[in-house]
């Protein structure tokens, strides 16, 4: 007999409805108890951030380095600037949209934490590295690796993803729910939820609407390239739209994107070269997001920032949540370590992020699959009369 699962964006929807409505009406001893759980939480968190960095940038860039061509040069480099394109994007229509949006005046107490609330206890479990060590360190091993050809590294490497992943879905992704819901059930009990859920909700349409408005930009570049109707071209690639948002995967969603960007005329070896790589390394979606809803809760907050901090981060962010893994919500979670390190999000901020950041997961990954034919078009025009022998 099927057995019934609930998917990680209900349980999240579930979690905040019950944060909201328990933290009306339980007392402070029983939200100790979850403040409680949340501290040790967030605090394995940040223990695994570093962790996860190393264990799935530098497989991915392992992988990406093997084929080194002109052809993945172009199509790496084309992938990061769109990637970083979309954020700066997110950023400009962030500084234009959002003071309207959200009153600043009202929100700049704390959204998680409050000094009349405090867990009964915390454990400390410092990190093995910070994140940049583990970056820097990711991309060492990946490049070496790639061009020593060592296949006993890769293997290890490769093992080492697997656990990063496994606790992923074994540890956090199931634990999420329970840290959001105490994350709301906190801010209702201290009355800070309905200006919160009133600022997400607004949030969410705008970045809904970016991202409608990027795969229109992206498909009216391509089609001035390649000289064919950016709305048809679009049009086509609406079967891969419709499926990442089902699966909430890019990997899963290759066949049909490689379907659809061949009916839209790229050479098949080219969209078998591009669209597999681009599921990886071309994140436009998940970056605007994520750069968005990090703008809504720095100016909630009142936190300081300058165009030079979010521009590193953008750069920085590109580059981190590269082969995040195939879950719901992986490309947050591998950019927690780099809110931390530059824009200097907490532990409550980072949780804020994650419960934005997964109410809009699909509407993302569908964003960056139907996009990857954008860039394939680029390549193909670029490519499509060379020698195959260059790649």
């Amino acid at each position: 007999m099927k057995t019934f699962k609930i998917g990680l964006l209900p349980k999240i929807i579930i979690a905040i409805v019950c944060g909201v409505l328990f933290g009306m009406f339980l007392p402070g001893e029983v939200v100790r108890v979850f403040l409680t759980f949340n501290g040790i939480f967030s605090q394995f968190l940040g223990f695994l951030i570093p962790l996860l960095i190393l264990g799935l940038v530098a497989p991915a860039i392992s992988d990406i380095g093997q084929g080194a061509g002109k052809m993945l040069i172009a199509t790496t480099a084309l992938a990061y600037f769109a990637t970083v394109t979309s954020g700066l994007l997110s950023y400009a229509v962030s500084e234009l949209t959002f003071p309207s949006l959200i009153d600043t005046q009202t929100t700049a107490a704390s959204l998680a934490t409050t000094e009349a609330m405090a867990p009964f206890f915390t454990v400390e479990i410092p990190a093995p590295m910070n994140v940049m060590t583990a970056l820097v360190l990711a991309f060492t091993l990946g490049l070496t690796t790639a061009t020593m050809q060592s296949v006993a590294l890769k293997n290890v490497m490769k093992d080492f993803m697997q656990v990063i992943i496994k606790t992923i879905n074994v540890a956090i992704i199931p634990l999420l729910p329970i840290y959001i819901f105490g994350i709301f059930l906190n801010m209702a009990y201290t009355g800070d939820a309905a200006r919160v859920l009133t600022v997400f909700v607004k949030i969410i349409g705008v970045i809904f609407v970016m991202h409608i408005f990027l795969l229109i930009f992206q498909y009216c570049v391509a089609g001035a390239f390649v000289g064919k109707n950016p709305f048809r071209l679009l049009g086509r690639m609406l079967p891969a739209y419709f499926t990442a948002l089902g699966t909430q995967s890019s990997a899963a969603t290759i066949p049909v994107t490689l379907r659809q960007t061949i009916a839209n005329g790229v050479n098949k070896s080219i969209a078998g070269f591009v669209i597999p790589l681009c599921a990886t390394i071309h994140m436009s979606g998940s970056v605007m997001k994520i750069v968005a809803c990090a703008m809504a809760l720095m100016m909630m907050q009142h936190i300081s920032y300058d165009f030079v901090t979010v521009i590193g981060f953008i750069l920085m962010l590109a580059i981190s949540i590269v082969a995040a893994p195939g879950v719901p919500g992986g490309a947050i979670m591998a950019s927690l370590g780099v809110l931390a390190s530059i824009l200097g999000f907490t532990e409550a901020d980072q949780a804020l992020m994650i419960a934005l950041y997964i109410a809009m997961d699909s509407f993302g990954t569908a964003c960056n699959v139907t996009g990857d034919g954008s860039l394939a078009l680029l390549i193909d025009k670029w490519f499509g009369g060379k020698d195959k022998s260059e790649k």
